[in-house]
């Protein structure tokens, strides 16, 4: 199966991360990196690894960049990754051995969030369609991030991928507000479900669309969703038991929620004043 799959990677100044992610990718025959022309030393340590085709396309938007990436694939089936994302060894054994049939378009995997190297119990990072068949994929913005439209039928992965972002914490609050306003600019002009980024007659998956429903019908209340989320996460979660990485992984999520409460309410107060 392996010989089948290429690995598509988008980075811009990826340089802590992506050393991480590349070692686990050395089976591949060739792995493609669509850089938003870094600054960092991110290129020159994907260089590192022979088999790595870097391509730059200036940013415009995640979906975009994605498709881009997906013209320049060669092979049939796609494993789509983040920058930070590890795959486990039981992940990789796993995609190792996968016999897909005929109507398998796409595998879905959870994650185990990491802080600083230190694996969390619980978060709220969702399952995603990571692993597909080119052909079928399509990607498309939502809010501050992309979901993949694959047609067909997706199936899960049993294993699971590390996310370990080790990124300094004043670029991470940096996006924290870019990402605020384009989430709460979607919230203000959507009204249904997310799409989890499947189509056809099954999916397998552990989140579906309901779930996302149900968050941002609490979102768009303004006042619920940090207070929700600090106990959720802390107590729900049970990350109170993962010492200081679970605590900054809690108030991490619960100051993500806060900017976005305040986006929401500043559009709220700026249509009541047209």
């Amino acid at each position: 199966m392996l010989h089948l799959i290429t690995p598509l990677i988008l980075t811009f100044n990826e340089a802590p991360n992506i050393e991480r992610t590349l070692s686990r990718l050395k089976w591949a025959k060739e792995i493609v990196v669509i850089d938003s022309f870094s600054t960092d030393e991110t290129c020159d340590l994907v260089r590192k690894l022979p088999q790595a085709r870097i391509l730059q396309r200036k940013f415009d938007s995640f979906a975009e960049q994605c498709n881009f990436g997906l013209q320049h694939i060669r092979t049939e089936w796609v494993l789509s990754l983040d920058a930070d994302y590890l795959l486990s060894e039981e992940c990789m054994a796993e995609v190792t051995n996968l016999q897909p049939g005929e109507e398998a378009a796409g595998y879905r995997a959870a994650f185990k969030y990491c802080m600083s190297g230190s694996p969390l119990r619980a978060s709220l990072y969702p399952p995603r369609v990571v692993l597909y068949r080119r052909q079928l994929a399509h990607y498309r913005d939502e809010g501050h991030g992309h979901r993949v439209q694959v047609e067909g039928t997706i199936l899960p992965l049993r294993s699971m991928i590390y996310h370990d972002d080790r990124k300094p914490l004043d670029r991470w609050l940096r996006e924290q507000d870019r990402y605020a306003r384009l989430e709460a600019e979607y919230l203000t002009r959507t009204t249904g479900p997310r799409d989890h980024g499947t189509t056809g007659p099954q999916d397998h998956g552990t989140t579906g669309p309901q779930d996302h429903s149900l968050a941002d019908r609490i979102r768009k209340k303004i006042v619920l969703a940090p207070g929700l989320v600090f106990f959720y996460t802390l107590l729900g979660k049970g990350l109170i038991f993962d010492g200081w990485p679970g605590w900054f992984y809690v108030f991490q999520r619960t100051y993500a929620e806060l900017l976005l409460s305040l986006r929401l309410l500043e559009a709220k107060l700026n249509r009541t004043k047209q």
